[in-house]
């Protein structure tokens, strides 16, 4: 359906998966504005539901007269949020503005569209002051050079507590149910499904080796979920992530988080892994405090833009 138009492209919205051609175009796109920003412009999430015809979302393309995409936005149309790229050489010609306009009309009703802008660009900062955007939530990427972490952040499982692999095919229903628990009030992690589980198992990335469930008396109370990202997406050399780490709310104030993270990283250590990122919301002082503990540092800054002042919402660790 196309949504609108200004002197340089039509914006076209599409429900569903997109066809192969334009999935493919997104993906190149999006690489290029990689190349030139130094950050990627889509999360990991808006990426893999390209290919995923129930995604709660809407695909909005933005094409030249001859047929070339040169934007495109993907708007979560039950958090009413977004994410938008246009390609480096057509900016600053109205086509950001035409997307996110197209975009507002998508969200929740009764709800303002909120946007991420990752790595808190300049041009995003303009963009976002020209657009009456402002900041309203922080997502800090960390990263810790393994040779530097403390021996004293070791942290041994609360009694009673034991580890374990996560196993494909058995474990995503109540990795699903503890995980929703854990971040009820997250806006992203706690409505992963088990088909965004499903998802992510089939990515070239996925190790249920690095994926650790804590139980108590047979009982799923917690996970960490690390990530290997191969040379040349994080650095020169292989970077490892701590990707999710929950921890069920009957079993928080335990220590069964910072145990979690010590195991996960102890797990990356163990592949030979340098370096360690992680990403957290700048408001959850708990997770934030565990992560000084261990080295982290702040390394950059992805913020959610709106046109309202509402505070962010209490997060915990999570993949962008």
């Amino acid at each position: 359906m196309v949504e609108g138009t200004n002197a340089q492209v039509t914006i076209t919205a599409t429900r569903g998966r997109p066809d192969d051609a334009t999935v493919s175009q997104v993906r190149a796109l999006a690489a290029r504005a990689h190349d030139v920003d130094g950050v990627a412009p889509l999360s990991e999430q808006p990426l893999l539901r390209l290919a995923d015809p129930a995604a709660p979302v809407v695909h909005l393309t933005a094409r030249t007269p001859g047929g070339d995409l040169v934007g495109y936005a993907q708007v979560d149309t039950e958090a009413a949020s977004a994410e938008l790229v246009v390609d480096p050489p057509h900016r600053r010609r109205g086509t950001g503005r035409t997307l996110l306009d197209a975009a507002r009309t998508h969200g929740a009703a009764g709800t303002t569209l909120k946007v991420w802008a990752h790595g808190d660009l300049p041009p995003a900062r303009a963009f976002a002051a020209a657009t009456g955007l402002a900041v309203v939530r922080e997502l800090r990427k960390l990263r810790l050079d393994l040779a530097t972490r403390p021996d004293t952040a070791r942290r041994a499982l609360p009694p009673g507590t034991t580890l374990r692999t996560f196993v494909p095919g058995q474990d995503e229903e109540a990795w699903r149910r503890v995980n929703a628990r854990a971040f009820a009030h997250h806006p992203e992690q706690g409505r992963l499904t088990v088909a965004d589980v499903r998802a992510r198992e089939r990515e070239p990335w996925f190790d249920p080796a690095g994926f650790l469930l804590a139980e108590r008396d047979g009982v799923l109370v917690g996970s960490v979920w690390t990530k290997v990202h191969p040379a040349g997406t994080e650095a020169d050399a292989p970077v490892g992530e701590i990707y999710v780490v929950g921890v069920d709310p009957d079993a928080q104030g335990t220590g069964l988080g910072a145990a979690l993270t010590s195991a996960g990283l102890d797990h990356l250590a163990s592949r030979g892994l340098a370096t360690v990122v992680l990403y957290v919301d700048a408001d959850n002082t708990a997770a934030v405090r565990t992560y000084d503990r261990q080295g982290f540092v702040r390394a950059a800054t992805d913020v959610m833009l709106a046109s309202d002042t509402e505070g962010s919402p209490a997060g915990a660790t999570m993949g962008s």
